[in-house]
């Protein structure tokens, strides 16, 4: 019995071992199409695997956009990408075949999770059966709805070339950055990967060229929306959406930074310095973005006689998991101004942490803060790259609005 117990053993080792010989002669490095399974929709986006010596890392493709993300780990039947700034991990099989089969998780989110296919080679991102017959390319007045009823705003801004079809659409509170798809006869088909956020969009013409569609944001989450083409519309001001309350001219607060001291806006090494507090979260892909340029722009401005502020809303109420997570996405954008863990990212939360503040209404927000203290502006939101003009638009208002308070000192 012993013999065939040790037979069988050393027979199935053999296969595995036979197994992962096999899969480990897969070339993995290049592009592949990739894809999230989010029942009955299929979410595509672009994967580039890379290879330096021992060292593997990754590339996440959404239109112009390419997002770099170093630490992958590949064995000879699996690959591990974790998935950079976010606690987001995609974890793969090598299959038989070459593919790449497995799973897409948050880590920090109870049952969000998706499965996850990869073929190599880059093809067309929705596949399509029909010419197109119309050109989105424009603008468009967008209203979406959820499930209970509630609508938002936002301006959808679309290009198109043949049948490929990039742009974004942009709310009050932010954009869903960069939109990579195509067209259809009369349907689009856009979606982003980003490795926090999965978004879908299909969209459909009317009879009276006007749209319908629907949008899908994880493995759950679901809206309806319609648009029509408005070249002049404009959201709100991104400026009157968050104010100080009646009585209130400054903001006062006292968080722990990342080693757990304790830090003050009327510390010493603020004094008399324009300060910019920036509300974000290592969850948030649009709070990335507008860190992206803050970093350099800090390094560049910071002997002119300013700050930055980071107050940290992080997914868990854990002031390790929090610090970690901060930590890590500084060190990867290069951001070397203060950072701040400041709770949790609930904007109810948020609000009552900042209790001279009307309510916190998007991550992130942009606080500007002049010499004496008063705050002079708060800018709700950010414009990201994928919005273009728009994105142009904020660095003009941004610049103009410090070199004035600068200019007041």
């Amino acid at each position: 019995m012993k013999k065939i117990y040790w037979s069988l053993i050393i027979l199935v080792f053999g296969l595995i071992s036979c197994e992962r010989e096999d899969n480990s002669n897969v070339s993995l490095e290049g592009v592949w199409h990739a894809e999230l399974e989010m029942s009955p929709d299929v979410l595509p986006f672009g994967l580039e695997l890379i290879q330096s010596g021992e060292k593997w890392s990754a590339v996440l493709i959404n239109a112009e956009e390419r997002l770099e993300i170093e630490g992958i780990h590949v064995s000879a039947d699996s690959v591990w990408i974790p998935l950079g700034i976010f606690d987001s991990d995609i974890k793969a099989k090598i299959t038989e075949s070459g593919d790449l089969e497995g799973s897409y998780m948050r880590n920090y989110a109870s049952d969000y999770k998706m499965s996850f296919y990869a073929t190599k080679g880059a093809t067309q991102r929705f596949t399509t059966s029909a010419k197109p017959n119309l050109d989105f390319s424009g603008r468009w007045k967008t209203v979406f709805q959820d499930d209970n009823g509630k609508t938002y705003d936002a301006i959808a801004i679309l290009e198109q070339k043949g049948d490929q079809l990039t742009g974004t659409f942009l709310t009050a509170l932010g954009d869903y950055r960069y939109l990579e798809g195509n067209v259809s006869g009369s349907t689009f088909y856009l979606s982003a990967f980003d490795g926090s956020h999965a978004f879908f969009f299909q969209g459909d013409v009317l009879d009276d060229g006007s749209l319908q569609g629907r949008f899908r944001s994880g493995p759950r989450y679901k809206e309806t929306f319609i648009a029509v083409r408005d070249e002049e519309f404009e959201l709100p001001d991104a400026g009157s959406l968050t104010y100080l309350k009646e009585g209130y001219e400054t903001l006062d607060f006292t968080f722990p930074d990342t080693d757990g001291k304790m830090v003050s806006i009327q510390d010493e090494q603020f004094k008399d310095k324009v300060i910019l507090v920036q509300l974000f979260g290592t969850w948030c892909p649009n709070c990335m973005d507008e860190t992206k340029y803050l970093a350099p722009w800090y390094e560049q401005n910071k002997d002119r006689g300013i700050e930055i502020i980071g107050l940290a809303f992080e997914s868990k109420p854990d002031f390790d998991y929090a610090s970690k997570r901060v930590i890590n996405a500084a060190e990867r954008l290069g951001a070397n101004h203060t950072f701040l863990i400041a709770g949790v990212s609930n904007k109810e939360k948020a609000s009552e942490a900042l209790p001279a503040l009307n309510s916190v209404v998007a991550f992130p927000t942009l606080i500007y803060i002049d010499h004496q203290g008063k705050v002079r502006h708060i800018h709700t939101g950010f414009n990201g790259p994928g919005t273009g003009g728009l994105y142009d638009r904020w660095i003009e208002e941004h610049e103009s609005l410090v070199n004035g308070l600068l200019g007041e000192g």
